[in-house]
């Protein structure tokens, strides 16, 4: 299956990072490249962009859909693990960096790679194929307890408890094998009038499984401390969320680094010396337009926050 995916809020992107035609940039999660290859279009002789991915689709797609470009290098890679990428390649300080925390539209429209409940495929998730830990895992030998936190954590799903006993019900009479299985064990624990109401009745459970499987929120917070922290003044950083789990972890930080002192109010004189070392570009964050999201309705819950390098 080739493999494709939308750049959400793409003009937008590009304004935010304010490219350096001379920079060096990171996209820290290369999907498609179709935020990349804008980024090089912008690029002059000098300038570099570096792409980051762990979907070994994505980076033989992006490879080629990139090969006419020379000041480009693609790196096989988690996001989380940029500071290792940067140290390898001696790279020291950043005119920008891109993070898009979406899943593609390849790796969900394409069924063998189990990511929807809307195609059957084998209860897979895994954005990186060769490692061990996929939902089939999660799904069939996790325990009880620890299941019903993951959805209730990261699929702030209300029904967790009920889901999970009916999961844990049917995996003692067989394996949970596929997309369409779950999907059907997940309804089969709902009130009907959810199932209608929402029309993505087992979205949450689905999100929760694949955050889990991926680990998408481990050291999200200390990566984006790490690559403010390589920002050459001026620079900037943007980043995509898509669920609000993703975008308080990037508020939280952002409003963090932005803020001289963060000592509690009682506190008369600063004695924890913090200094702020950005500024917000968006206070609050922007939304994909009405066209954009009528052109690609997988765009609809984007949130883009953009901070500069003081």
């Amino acid at each position: 299956m080739e493999f494709y995916h939308n750049p959400i809020m793409l003009k937008e992107v590009l304004e935010g990072l304010n490219i350096n035609p001379s920079g060096i940039y990171l996209d820290c999660t290369l999907g498609g490249a179709g935020h990349s290859e804008e980024i090089l279009k912008r690029l002059n002789a000098r300038g570099l962009l570096i792409g980051i991915d762990k979907d070994d689709d994505a980076i033989a797609y992006s490879s080629q859909r990139l090969k006419g470009y020379k000041n480009k290098l693609i790196v096989k890679a988690d996001f989380k693990d940029v500071k290792r990428v940067l140290d390898e390649h001696n790279i020291g300080s950043i005119d920008g960096a891109l993070i898009d925390l979406g899943i593609s539209s390849h790796q969900i429209d394409d069924g063998e790679r189990g990511f929807s409940f809307l195609r059957e495929g084998r209860l897979d998730m895994r954005m990186d194929k060769t490692q061990e830990l996929s939902a089939y895992e999660v799904v069939n030998y996790y325990p009880e307890d620890r299941l019903v936190k993951i959805l209730y954590e990261y699929g702030e799903e209300s029904f967790a408890k009920a889901i999970v006993r009916k999961i844990v019900e049917q995996r003692k009479v067989k394996p949970i094998e596929t997309t369409l299985e779950l999907k059907d064990i997940i309804e089969s624990a709902l009130p009907k009038k959810v199932i209608y109401k929402s029309g993505g009745a087992s979205k949450k459970t689905f999100q929760a499984i694949r955050i889990e499987v991926n680990g998408e929120l481990d050291r999200l917070d200390s990566t984006l401390e790490y690559l403010i922290s390589k920002l050459k003044s001026g620079g900037r950083l943007a980043v995509l969320s898509f669920h609000s789990l993703e975008d308080r972890i990037v508020k939280r930080v952002f409003k963090t680094e932005s803020t001289d002192c963060l000592c509690p109010s009682g506190v008369p004189i600063c004695v924890c010396g913090h200094k702020k070392s950005i500024r917000l570009i968006n206070k609050k964050p922007i939304i994909a337009s009405a066209e954009e999201v009528k052109q690609n309705p997988r765009s609809a819950p984007a949130k883009l926050r953009v901070v500069e390098k003081i």
